[in-house]
Order: structure tokens, then C-alpha cells, then sequence
């Protein structure tokens, strides 16, 4: 009883949260409220939540690299393929390297295999902890495409590089020929395990819709399960389940296209996906605040690790670290920004002569770590294979908690400041090219209409009330056509805005009468129910 109560006050904390950030008079990032939250929960009770590394890798980690690798817009990331691959890529490995010596040279006590354990689990970077950041400075469209990309590739990247050094901390010896014939089976058997997975539940699925029909509850617990089964079929032959999981969710997309599920299983789907989503990166940041207390009670038995006994030696290392990563970043980012403004002018394209260092500075302070940061330093393994304590893993979890929380704060200050009236490349227009796909699917459905009329004039006579009933669809759609053709197509679509305004004042008005005629119980709650969820539609349309 007392687990379960610990855990229902996480859940509580998550929920209070986010109304707690939006009070706040200042913008404060959700999961630095999370955090504290946490760690009060975990000063006022004597129980403690034991995190077995192994349970919480794979009850948080493979829902939410799915979730991730199933959202991200894949056009905007192909765009931007080659920078992404930079950052998620390039710079983790040097990140885990650079920093790996570092850490090292600066604690002489950390082992280097620990050394690099703790700089893989610090690479990877957040973009929810950076959205929750800038949320009343919003980050422009394309620097976040970036950062989501970057982010699912440089989990899995980074967690990759975190299984080699922990192999290596059990084993003692590392081999690098060894080891890139095992990244390569860890890449490329977890991909094809989590796209293979993905399309066999999705044909399957679909061959029984097409018989047997859809239930909705049935579809949203398959996706549920995909993440999860990618994840243990690829640990189960020795690949990496976080591969998996990231594959399986991009693959999704392209499933989702050819294989339509219902509109009200998506609508359905998505509220539940986007609610695990909250959930878990709510419980991780929720999770770091209740451990710290125990992680600070034992500060001054992990500095004594390092050689000195002053706990504030430990701040300093987190400083260093956070200093260390920035500095790296920074180097990166200007560099990456560097050869692409060099690219366009050798192949003639216009643009910058030299880099924004406003650009460069935000993307870096946007690289802060969180969820996936946490999730992977408590997997450190509890002891070696001769039964030992593993060694400095409390400092490294420290460390670790110090540079998620440091960063959060360092961006919530910085990026605001940065984003402010920042001069971003232009922006491809995207109105021409959804004004076009409009047009297209308004042509299909009035030619559809239209063989839909002749088959039930053929079928049961009464041709005229089958013309008049498609005729006033098809004068909606040919309206459409026609205000998307015009020349006056600015014109039109501030119209548009006026018609969602006006709309917008019939559907509260709609509500209120609603919510009236349900308090004088004049309708029924079965009839009030399937109305407000008319209205919940058209409001959701409108707000697209």
C-alpha cells in the first residue's frame, strides 16, 4: 500500500504541474516544477521508489522513442537530413569521447569506462523539456524540426554508446574491431526488427478489419504493444531495442498511410498516445525530484569518491560538465551552420555569408537533457559480474541529475532571450501546397458524388431527389474549388479567418445552450453527450 501510494502522489504531481507552470509569473519550465515537486514528495515520506534499471528502461523508454519516431514530421526531416545527421550522430560520438577524457582527467576516481558511460547518457538531448521551455517564446519551425530529429536519433545513438561502456565497465577490456561488428548488428538487426514487426501487425491487422470489422479498443492496445514487442524481440537476439523502437514508430507513418484505420480510432488513439506521453515524461522528471533527496543525503559519501570532502566539489564537477558540453555544442553547431553556408555558395544558392551567433548560441542552449538522460543513467548495472558494487555509479547518477537540472535552468533563462526577435532563414510557404491537395480531394468527391447518384437513380428510380441531395454536397465542394483558385486568394483566406471567427462564437454560443438545456434536464445526458462531442469536432476543426 505504501508503493501504491507513492506512486498515485507521482501521478498527482504530474497533474498539478502543469497548472503550477502556467500560474507561474515568470515562464518556468514544466519539468524544473516536476523535479521540485518530486523532491518534495520525497522530503516528506520515509519511503523510497526502488528503480530497477532494467524495468524502468523498459517501461519508459521504448512508448516514447515510438511515439517520437511515429510524430516527427518526416518531410521537414529529410529536408534537414544532413545537419540532423551532424548533431545526432557526429556530435554524440564526439560528446561521449571528448567528454569521456574529460570526465576522467577531472575525477581520477571514475573509472574511464564509467567516464563514458556518464558522457553517453549526457548526449542525448530533450526537445519536450525545450518546447516546455519556450513556450511563451516559441522555438520557429525549423530549428525545432531539427531539434526533434536530432533528439531520436541521438537517443538511440547515445544509449548505444552507453551499452558499450557499461559492456565494457562489467568486462574490463574493450575492443574496438569487436565492437563496430557489434554496433553494426545492434543498428541494423534492431531497424529490421521494429520495421518488420510493424508491417506484419499492421497487414495483419488490417486483413481482420476487412473481415471481421473494427474495434477501436482493440486497435489502440495494438499500438500500445508494438513499442513494447520491438523493444524485447530485438533484446531477446542481442540487438538494440532502442533501434527497434525508434524504427518501429517511423514505420508506423507509412503503415498508418496505406492501411487507414477508422477517423474516430484515430481520434481516440491519438488522446491516449498523447496522455502516455504527459504521463511518462511527467513520472521520469517527477521520479529525479523524489530520488534526489536520497542522491544529496549521500553526497558526502560519493565526494569522498572523488579524492576531496567537501560536497560543493561536486557542484563544481557539475559546472565543469554542463561547461564542458555547451562549449562542445556550441563548436558543433558553428561549424555544422559553417560548411552548410559553404555547400549553398558553392552551388550558388542564396543566404548568409557567416553565422548567426544568435542561431548558433540558442540551438546550443536548446540541447538541454532530460527524460532520456535520467532513464539511462539509472541503468547503470547495481554491481559487476564478481558481485562487486559498481563502481562510482552513485556519483555518476548524481552528476547526471545535476546536468539535467542545470541545463533546464541555464535554457529557461537563455533561450527566451536568444529567441527574441531572432532573424530565422525564411520559411518554405506551405499554403500553395495545401491549397493544392484541397482542390484535389474536392475533385475526387464530387466525382464520386456524382457515380454515387447514377448508381441509386439505377438502383431504386427517384433520380431527382438522389440530384438534388448530391447537388447541394457537390455546390459545397465546388466552393471550395473556386476560393482556393481564385486570384484573390489572400483575400479569401482572411475571409477564412473571419468565417472560424464568426464559427467559433456559434459553436461557444451552441455550448452554452447546450450546458443550459442539460442543467434543466430538458434532454437527456445520452443525447447531451453525443452533441458536445459534435461540437468538441467542429471546435477541433476550426482550431487546425
Amino acid at each position: 500500500m505504501d508503493v501504491i501510494s507513492v506512486v498515485l502522489f507521482l501521478l498527482l504531481a504530474v497533474v498539478v504541474s502543469g497548472a503550477l507552470s502556467r500560474m507561474m509569473p515568470i515562464s518556468i519550465p514544466t519539468p524544473l516544477v516536476q523535479i521540485a515537486l518530486g523532491a518534495i514528495i520525497g522530503l516528506s515520506t520515509s519511503h523510497r521508489v526502488a528503480l530497477d534499471p532494467e524495468i524502468f528502461l523498459l517501461l519508459f523508454l521504448p512508448p516514447l522513442l515510438f511515439l517520437d519516431g511515429w510524430r516527427i514530421p518526416k518531410d521537414e526531416l529529410l529536408k534537414d537530413a544532413s545537419t540532423v545527421v551532424e548533431l545526432a550522430l557526429g556530435l554524440v560520438l564526439t560528446t561521449v569521447i571528448g567528454m569521456g577524457f574529460f570526465i576522467h582527467w577531472m575525477i581520477p576516481a571514475m573509472p574511464l569506462a564509467v567516464a563514458f558511460a556518464l558522457a553517453a547518457v549526457v548526449s542525448p538531448t530533450d526537445p519536450i523539456a525545450v518546447s516546455a521551455i519556450a513556450a511563451r517564446v516559441p522555438i520557429p519551425k525549423r530549428m525545432m524540426h531539427i531539434l526533434e530529429g536530432e533528439s531520436l536519433l541521438n537517443d538511440a545513438s547515445g544509449l548505444v554508446c552507453l551499452r558499450f561502456a557499461i559492456a565494457a565497465a562489467l568486462t574490463g577490456s574493450f575492443s574496438a574491431g569487436d565492437a563496430a561488428l557489434n554496433f553494426l548488428w545492434l543498428a541494423f538487426a534492431g531497424i529490421a526488427i521494429g520495421v518488420g514487426l510493424t508491417l506484419i501487425v499492421s497487414r495483419a491487422k488490417a486483413w481482420v478489419t476487412r473481415r471481421w470489422g473494427e474495434e477501436i479498443g482493440s486497435q489502440i492496445l495494438v499500438s500500445l504493444l508494438i513499442p513494447f514487442g520491438s523493444y524485447i524481440l530485438a533484446e531477446h537476439v542481442h540487438a538494440s531495442g532502442i533501434l527497434a523502437a525508434v524504427a518501429a514508430g517511423v514505420t508506423m507513418t507509412f503503415a498508418e498511410i496505406s492501411r487507414e484505420a477508422m477517423a474516430e480510432t484515430r481520434m481516440r488513439r491519438n488522446s491516449v498516445w498523447d496522455t502516455i506521453q504527459f504521463t511518462l515524461n511527467g513520472i521520469i522528471f517527477v521520479l529525479l525530484g523524489e530520488q534526489l533527496p536520497g542522491i544529496l543525503a549521500e553526497a558526502k559519501r560519493t565526494v569522498a569518491l572523488t579524492g576531496h570532502s567537501e560536497p560543493g566539489w561536486l557542484a563544481l564537477y557539475t559546472v565543469a560538465i554542463v561547461a564542458g558540453l555547451a562549449a562542445l555544442r556550441f563548436l558543433w553547431v558553428w561549424l555544422s551552420l559553417r560548411f552548410t553556408i559553404l555547400r549553398n555558395q558553392y552551388r550558388g544558392v542564396d543566404g548568409p555569408r557567416r553565422p548567426n551567433w544568435r542561431l548558433v548560441a540558442a540551438t546550443s542552449f536548446a540541447g538541454v537533457r532530460g527524460a532520456i538522460t535520467l532513464a539511462g543513467v539509472l541503468t547503470l548495472p547495481l554491481a559487476l559480474n564478481d558481485g562487486t558494487p559498481f563502481p562510482a555509479r552513485d556519483l555518476a547518477i548524481f552528476l547526471a541529475a545535476g546536468v539535467i537540472i542545470l541545463s533546464l535552468i541555464l535554457a529557461s533563462v537563455a533561450l527566451p532571450l536568444l529567441l527574441k526577435n531572432l532573424d530565422m532563414p525564411a520559411e518554405a510557404n506551405k499554403a500553395a501546397e495545401e491549397d493544392a491537395a484541397r482542390i484535389v480531394t474536392a475533385e475526387a468527391a464530387i466525382q464520386a458524388i456524382e457515380r454515387h447518384q447514377h448508381e441509386l437513380a439505377q438502383t431504386h428510380g427517384h433520380a431527382e431527389r438522389y440530384a438534388e441531395a448530391g447537388a447541394r454536397v457537390m455546390d459545397l465542394y465546388r466552393e471550395r474549388i473556386e476560393a482556393l483558385g481564385a486570384a484573390e486568394a489572400d483575400s479569401l483566406r482572411a475571409q477564412g479567418a473571419l468565417f472560424r471567427d464568426f464559427r467559433m462564437v456559434g459553436v461557444a454560443a451552441e455550448r452554452a445552450a447546450l450546458l443550459t438545456l442539460l442543467r434543466s434536464r430538458k434532454i437527456g445526458s445520452e443525447v447531451g453527450r453525443k452533441l458536445t462531442r459534435e461540437l468538441d469536432l467542429s471546435e477541433a476543426r476550426l482550431r487546425a
